[in-house]
C-alpha cells in the first residue's frame, strides 16, 4: 500500500510538470503564430528552484534584453562590491585661511557617486549636499573664496555614454550619461504647455535651444535630442495642450553643479571672486586633463548604502545607476576606468559563475543598448545563483509587481519586451523563468507575454 500511495505521488507530480510544459507549450504556439509576431524572435527558458529545467523555447538565443539586462550588473555589484559600499564625494581647499578669506581654490571630488543631489534618498537631497558644503565652509570660518571652484570630473574616463546607445534616446532622462561628478540624477525638467517651452528647474548653462514640438495627443509623445557637453539641444514630438513636465538628460552635470555651489556660497554671504572650472571642459579647451591638488579636507560626502540604490536600480529601472556600476566595477576590480574595463570584468564574473560566455554579450550594464545579446538561459542561471547569496533579499526587493501580479524585471524597448524573476505558484511550485521578445509589431507586447506566463501562476 505504502508503495502504491508513492508511485502515486511519482505519477502525479511528473504529470503536473508535464501538464504545465504542454501549457507553456501552446502559449508559445499561440503567441508565435499571432500577427503582430510574425517576424519575432523569442528566447523563453522556465527552471524550477532547484534549477531543473522545466520548458524552454530557444533559450539559448540571445536577444536585445532590454532593463532584464540589469540583473546582471545588479548581481555583479552586490556581490564584488558589498551591499554596503558606497560612494565617496569630497571637498578640500588649497592655499591658505587667513581672517575668514581663503586665499586659494576649491576643489571637488567624487569617486562617481550616481545619487548626489538625488530626490530619492531621506538625508541625502540636493538641500542636505548643500547644507554639508555650507557647514564645512563655516566650520572653518571661511567667508570669502578668492581663488577658483574646481569640479575635478577626471576619476572615469571621458566616454560618458556607452558605445551603441541609439542617438533618440541620449538626450532623455533615460539616456542620461555618466560622469564622474553626476548631480542630480543628471536629469533635468522642462515646464511644457502644448507646444511651448516656459521653463527649467534649473538654468542649463550655455544650451540654445530648438523647439519643434506640435501640439496634438493626449500623452507625451516628445524627443529631446542632446550629447554630452553639447551647447545646442533639439525638442521635437508632440505633446497635449496642458501643461507638463518633459525630462531630459543635462548635458554637463559637473558644470551645473560647480554653479549650484557658487550661487549657494553668495546666499549664504560668502564671497566669491573666482570662476567655476571642471576638468573636462579644460580637457577640451586645452587638449589635456588637469593634474588637481587633493588639498585639505573639507567635507567628506558619502552616498547611500549600495544595496538602497540596487532598490531604485530594479524598481525604477534607472539606466544612469546601471552604468555608473559598470565602471565603478571596472576601477575596484578591473584597473580600469572604461565602461570596456566594466563589461570585460562583468563576462568574466558570469563565466565564472558557469554561464556560457557567448549567452552574455554584454554591451552596456542597464539594457538600453540594442547590441546586448542575452539569452532567457543566461538570465535563469543568473537568477538562481543569486538565490543562493546572502544579499539576495537586496537584490530581490527592487523586482517590481507587474500587471499580471508576478514580481519580476521587466525591459521595455521598441518593439521589445522582457520579463525575469521567480515565481510562486497557486499549489505552491517554485519557477524561475526568464522571456524575451524581440520585434513584435504591433499590438499589446506586455499583455501577450502575461498571457504566455499564466501557466506559471
Amino acid at each position: 500500500m505504502k508503495f502504491i500511495t508513492l508511485g502515486f505521488v511519482f505519477f502525479s507530480t511528473l504529470v503536473f510538470s508535464q501538464s504545465t510544459a504542454e501549457k507553456l507549450e501552446d502559449q508559445v504556439k499561440k503567441l508565435l503564430s499571432s500577427s503582430p509576431a510574425y517576424s519575432s524572435s523569442l528566447s523563453f527558458y522556465v527552471a524550477d528552484d532547484t534549477g531543473k529545467l522545466l520548458y524552454e523555447h530557444d533559450g539559448r538565443k540571445g536577444l536585445s534584453s532590454a532593463s532584464t539586462q540589469k540583473i546582471f550588473t545588479a548581481a555583479a555589484a552586490l556581490e564584488a562590491l558589498g551591499s554596503d559600499f558606497k560612494w565617496k564625494t569630497t571637498l578640500s581647499y588649497d592655499g591658505q585661511i587667513s581672517q575668514g578669506e581663503l586665499k586659494g581654490s576649491l576643489y571637488l571630488h567624487s569617486t562617481g557617486d550616481p545619487t548626489l543631489g538625488s530626490w530619492r534618498y531621506e538625508g541625502y537631497k540636493p538641500e542636505d549636499f548643500e547644507k554639508a558644503v555650507l557647514g564645512s565652509l563655516r566650520d572653518q570660518g571661511i567667508k570669502k573664496v578668492s581663488g577658483d571652484l574646481w569640479i575635478d570630473d577626471s576619476y572615469f574616463d571621458f566616454q560618458t555614454v556607452p558605445g551603441g546607445w541609439p542617438w533618440n534616446d541620449l538626450g532623455n532622462y533615460y539616456g542620461a550619461g555618466v560622469f564622474s561628478v553626476n548631480w542630480r540624477e543628471n536629469q533635468f525638467d522642462m515646464k511644457t504647455s502644448g507646444k511651448e517651452i516656459r521653463g527649467f528647474n534649473m538654468e542649463l548653462q550655455g544650451v540654445e535651444w530648438v523647439n519643434d514640438l506640435t501640439q496634438g495627443g493626449s500623452s507625451d509623445q516628445s524627443l529631446i535630442f542632446t550629447a554630452p557637453f553639447s551647447k545646442t539641444a533639439y525638442i521635437n514630438g508632440k505633446l497635449p495642450n496642458k501643461s507638463m513636465t518633459v525630462s531630459g538628460a543635462t548635458p554637463n552635470p559637473p558644470l551645473q553643479l560647480g554653479v549650484e555651489i557658487k550661487a549657494w556660497l553668495l546666499k549664504a554671504g560668502i564671497e566669491f571672486e573666482g570662476q567655476v572650472r571642471t576638468s573636462s571642459l579644460e580637457r577640451i579647451k586645452l587638449g589635456n586633463t588637469p593634474s588637481l591638488p587633493k588639498g585639505t579636507s573639507l567635507l567628506v560626502y558619502n552616498s547611500p548604502a549600495l544595496k538602497e540604490v540596487i532598490y531604485y536600480f530594479m524598481r525604477r529601472s534607472i539606466n544612469l545607476y546601471g552604468e555608473t556600476l559598470v565602471k565603478t566595477l571596472a576601477k575596484e576590480k578591473n584597473n580600469s576606468d572604461s565602461f570596456d574595463g566594466g563589461i570585460s570584468y562583468m563576462k568574466r564574473f558570469w563565466k565564472d559563475k558557469g554561464i556560457q560566455p557567448t549567452m552574455v554579450n554584454f554591451a552596456d550594464g542597464s539594457g538600453l543598448s540594442p547590441q546586448n545579446y542575452v539569452s532567457a538561459e543566461a538570465e535563469v542561471k543568473a537568477l538562481l545563483w543569486s538565490k543562493k547569496q546572502s544579499w539576495f533579499s537586496d537584490f530581490h526587493k527592487g523586482f517590481p509587481t507587474q500587471g499580471n501580479g508576478m514580481k519580476m524585471k521587466s525591459g521595455t524597448m521598441k518593439d521589445t519586451k522582457s520579463f525575469a524573476g521567480y515565481q510562486t505558484a497557486a499549489n505552491g511550485k517554485k519557477y524561475v523563468f526568464a522571456v524575451i521578445l524581440n520585434n513584435y509589431q504591433g499590438g499589446t507586447i506586455s499583455q501577450a507575454l502575461y498571457e504566455l506566463l499564466s501557466p506559471l501562476k
